[in-house]
């Protein structure tokens, strides 16, 4: 597959061909997931969850996500990987770029962060300094607090629209990619086809550019599932090929079904 940079996947968002991303957080199973043929990997704040066992993103530090990205880095040296800048990790300018800095030094190519508008300026500033972002918009978990919960985004027409000037001012500010979390499918669609930059669904239905899923969920391992996760190992013989399975249904458009989206 080659070294997978941002070029990369304008690329392939150029061309209409759907590009994938899974967690990893190990070098073992980054190295399943580079050559699953997954292009893209995320160090995500997820691991608070699935191999920390809290309840939310929020006890993950810093130092959890610079350790989890060295290791996922040695194992996928090929892979564009994404880190998660952690609650309150981007709380201020000067706090995001120490942050990020050290993220980028484990080895990420680009760093993401949850939020709206308000960080227009924080991402100029990264990009400015050379470090690649990944914005986050819809369902954002480190605001699970503020937000009431676990639940849907952009379901008003206020909202939606909200949503939509975020992705676009976010854009202009340079981010490089964007993750749509939990949003009503023809919102991430109209997204995805009004932004030059790729857009990651999750729980945002088929009309993106890319879908990532947490790998404990599309493994089966997690106690409780979210509507648009699919088990993977149903029907597959080992932990390789159910993530071959989910890049395969990802780039042949047979994942998300409709089962799998909201309105």
């Amino acid at each position: 597959m080659g070294k997978i940079t941002i070029s990369t996947l304008d690329k392939l968002k150029a061309a209409g061909e759907k590009f994938v991303c899974i967690t990893a957080y190990d070098a073992t199973f980054a190295r399943l997931v580079s050559e699953a043929g997954a292009e893209t990997i995320l160090v995500g704040d997820s691991l608070g969850m699935v191999l920390q066992g809290h309840d939310s993103t929020i006890p993950v530090t810093v130092d959890h996500m610079v350790y989890h990205t060295e290791c996922v880095c040695r194992g996928a040296p090929d892979s564009l990987v994404i880190a998660d800048l952690p609650f309150m990790g981007h709380a201020t300018p000067e706090v995001t770029m120490v942050n990020a800095a050290r993220l980028m030094r484990a080895g990420a190519q680009m760093v993401k962060i949850e939020g709206g508008t308000w960080l227009s300026d924080t991402i100029s500033m990264l990009v400015e300094r050379g470090i690649p972002v990944c914005a986050h918009l819809g369902l954002t978990p480190q605001s699970v607090n503020a937000i009431g919960g676990f639940r849907v985004q952009g379901r008003t027409p206020k909202e939606a629209k909200s949503i939509l000037a975020d992705a676009v001012e976010i854009q202009d500010a340079g981010a490089s990619l964007l993750v749509l979390e939990c949003v009503p499918a023809h919102l991430a669609t109209d997204i995805s086809d009004k932004l030059d930059i790729p857009v990651i669904g999750i729980g945002a239905g088929p009309g993106t550019d890319a879908q990532v899923l947490v790998m404990h969920d599309l493994l089966g391992l997690s106690s409780h599932s979210a509507r648009f996760v699919q088990n993977f190992m149903q029907g597959s013989d080992s932990i390789q090929a159910a993530l071959q399975a989910f890049v395969t249904a990802v780039k042949s458009g047979t994942y998300p079904r409709a089962e799998h989206t909201y309105s």
